[in-house]
């Protein structure tokens, strides 16, 4: 009875959001009436994206990571929109959108039909419908009329695209590791931030067509100092009367981070070729993936790792990235590539020698970090102490509807990498070499479509994958994957679908679903059932979990679009209230979600978001959390100005049962906020178009406590106050 009120009280609290429901669907019922047309917009294929991308910050558990990696094809094809009669395997799979029984029977049609007269052609192929063909309309266009493909030096100068953005953000009230005295400063060398609280970037760009680009970019992260010149270390007398010297680490070579490349592709045999910062991708994952990638997502089908191999870098994540020499050479239906990697990277220094010219040599370390911050001392003092080298060879064989692939990859670390020894890391990799070996695959057969990819490193440890989807009917597919992680599988640079960070220690089976009921109705369903066959951080026996999801979208016109979303998450965790001896408790945790994006006019959009969180550890208080989310988006054609608003209240008990809500952000860069506690945020975003090659950007974040007079206490990054605000810049010059 106690739990009924309790519950009763809160939904109470919130009883004025079902008002905002019934008011959705009649506005979604008199608006539908005006449009029967059944289409998802561009805007609306870039909810999908942000939901997947909202999903992945989800599981990394980061609010700002650098995510621009991801979808650098969208924004690429949106201003370069591929020919449908001349693209190839490898661009129709680059728009991430289609599947590969989608783009194997369009080629088939291809070659027995000839080219397409119109794009609403596809629907006589099999597995395209007006649903498909609209997703994939902002990216490609039909045409008989081809480009040449003579490259020429002289028009490359001619026709190439620069750009330069440049952004400064920071939080506008005073944190605490910004305000330190000198004396505390000399007695506590890491209670301060070295530099100022602007976060700053700089990015230039060269661009021509999809064929070569030139970036040279660099980044200073809040608390990091800006300077040019001067001694890397400084040593400050102590004022104890000891005297003894601190040292401090400086920044002398302006940004902290710098990344840069020069990059061609598709210039006769020559596929890619990298000199500088790349990323690396390859099969499913296991072998070779150096970088983010979707993995669960909103959409069930996309389960599948699709590697696009070598890729030029140009975001901002310090680690997730190689440096040097990488290039992919084709020959008929074989490729091979080879790279090569040789980077500074920060590490904890556990054993050190000091060599005869007075420089410390890293001997031994105890961990890799890859926050990428270097903002105090003691971050500044691990920055780039290592050398790591990374070797890698790909070769595979493509046609139409195979591709065989063998992935081989080796790297050496300047430093031996030795843990402290625990029960459950003792199959981690420790040591300085590493070795990994892998084959991949992947065929397609009429509407089958089988992929998968075994691989094994240096200690014997095996990783698999293999998956199966299935286009039952042009409205119903289904999807069923399996994979299975050694605990000693060792691999510091696999990515594959998994719980983990690393693939390691599991084993599952997924099963997926994707039905268009009717026209307007498409229902979406995934089960992923895991086990850890040995101990975590967090577990101390092994244990088991399921991942149920489903979404059901109804898009009644090309102005609306809404969803329903139930998610139930289990885990089992040690009980952190046990005194004697660890056990495992359950923990559950439900989520509830009703979205729902209207075009109000053709200038105003609206969307407007519901969810609910239940988290339940049995013996543990039960906690809920919920969030009220709208935002206003203002875009008039042949207006040079756009601006959205968005405001939002949550309520959750703790931090546990926070609730990750994706905001739009200026050009490149990504926001997904973790609400918890009790309060309000909202944001503003004005874009201007100041002329057709100059524009700006001004987004103004805030967020307000209702219980947390303090904020982050105790650290460096503690606000005296309710609120805190970011401000953020951004201007783009394209010539």
């Amino acid at each position: 009875m106690v739990t009924f009120r309790k519950n009763y009280k809160f939904i109470t609290r919130y009883c004025f959001i079902f008002s905002f429901i019934l008011i959705s669907f009649w506005t979604t019922s008199s608006l539908a009436q005006n449009d029967s047309i059944n289409y998802k917009s561009n805007e609306q294929i870039d909810d999908q994206i942000n939901q997947n991308i909202e999903i992945l910050s989800e599981q990394l558990q980061t609010e700002d990571g650098d995510l621009s990696s991801l979808t650098e094809s969208w924004m690429y094809y949106k201003s370069h929109p591929v020919n449908l009669n001349k693209a190839t395997k490898d661009e129709l799979s680059d728009l991430q959108i289609l599947t590969d029984i989608q783009i194997n029977n369009l080629l088939r049609h291809r070659e027995k039909n000839g080219y397409l007269i119109n794009i609403y052609e596809l629907q006589s192929i099999d597995g395209f419908d007006l649903l498909s063909i609209k997703k994939i309309m902002p990216f490609v266009y039909v045409s008989d009329q081809f480009n040449s493909a003579f490259f020429s030096t002289k028009e490359m100068f001619k026709d190439g695209k620069h750009e330069f953005v440049s952004r400064i953000q920071r939080i506008t009230e005073e944190q605490s590791g910004y305000h330190v005295s000198d004396s505390v400063k000399r007695i506590k060398p890491n209670s301060y931030y070295l530099g100022s609280p602007n976060r700053i970037f700089a990015r230039y760009s060269f661009q021509y067509n999809n064929n070569v680009s030139f970036v040279l970019a660099g980044e200073k992260d809040a608390g990091e100092e800006f300077k040019i010149g001067g001694n890397n270390i400084d040593s400050i007398p102590l004022k104890d009367g000891s005297g003894k010297k601190q040292i401090q680490y400086r920044q002398t070579n302006g940004f902290d981070f710098y990344s840069g490349h020069i990059a061609i592709r598709n210039i006769k045999f020559i596929k890619t070729l990298v000199i500088g910062d790349y990323q690396a991708t390859f099969g499913q994952g296991l072998t070779l993936w150096q970088g983010f990638a979707f993995g669960k997502s909103a959409s069930p089908m996309n389960i599948k790792r699709n590697g696009t191999g070598i890729k030029a870098y140009k975001s901002f994540d310090e680690n997730r990235f190689f440096r040097g020499f990488a290039s992919t050479i084709k020959f008929k239906n074989f490729e091979l590539t080879g790279l090569a990697s040789y980077k500074k990277i920060d590490a904890n220094a556990t054993i050190t020698d000091t060599l005869s010219n007075g420089e410390i040599d890293v001997i031994g370390i105890s961990s890799l970090e890859l926050g990428g911050l270097h903002n105090t001392n003691a971050l500044m003092k691990d920055k780039g102490i290592i050398h790591q080298t990374v070797f890698g060879l790909n070769t595979s064989y493509e046609k139409r509807n195979l591709h065989l692939g063998v992935t081989l990859q080796n790297m050496n670390l300047s430093a031996a990498l030795t843990k402290s020894s625990t029960i459950y890391n003792q199959y981690d990799f420790i040591g300085k070499n590493n070795f990994v070996a892998g084959l991949d695959y992947n065929y397609v057969f009429r509407n089958t479509n089988l992929f998968g990819e075994f691989s094994s490193s240096a200690n014997g440890g095996k990783a698999f994958c293999q998956g199966l989807i299935v286009a039952l009917d042009p409205k119903l597919n289904f999807t069923a994957h399996y994979r299975h992680f050694d605990r000693n599988f060792q691999n510091l640079f696999g990515n594959a679908i998994s719980e983990n960070t690393l693939p390691q220690n599991e084993k599952s089976i997924y099963l997926g679903m994707e039905a268009k009921l009717f026209k307007a109705l498409t229902f979406s369903i995934y089960l992923d059932q895991y086990q850890f066959s040995w101990l975590k951080s967090n577990a101390s026996a092994p244990s088991t979990g399921r991942d149920i999801f489903t979404q059901l979208n109804y898009t009644p016109s090309k102005k609306i679009d809404m969803y329903f979303r139930f998610r139930l998450r289990t885990k089992y965790i040690n009980d952190i209230d046990a005194t004697i001896y660890d056990y495992l408790i359950p923990s559950l945790q439900y989520n509830y979600r009703y979205n729902v994006s209207v075009q109000l006019t053709p200038d105003i959009k609206f969307k407007s978001r519901i969810e609910y969180t239940h988290l339940d550890k049995k013996t543990a208080q039960r906690e809920d959390g919920v969030a009220l989310i709208q935002d206003l988006i203002y875009k008039k054609l042949k207006f040079p100005v756009t601006f959205t608003i968005r405001y939002a209240i949550f309520d959750t008990k703790s931090y546990d049962s926070r609730v990750y809500a994706f905001e739009n952000d200026v050009l490149y860069s990504y926001s997904v906020p973790a609400l918890y506690y009790k309060g309000q945020r909202a944001y503003v975003i004005l874009n201007w178009d100041i002329t057709r090659n100059f524009e700006i950007w001004v987004r103004l974040a805030s967020t307000i406590y209702d219980n947390q007079p303090i904020q982050s206490k105790g650290s460096l990054n503690q606000i005296d106050s309710n609120h805190k605000t970011e401000l953020k810049l951004q201007a783009r010059l394209k010539f």
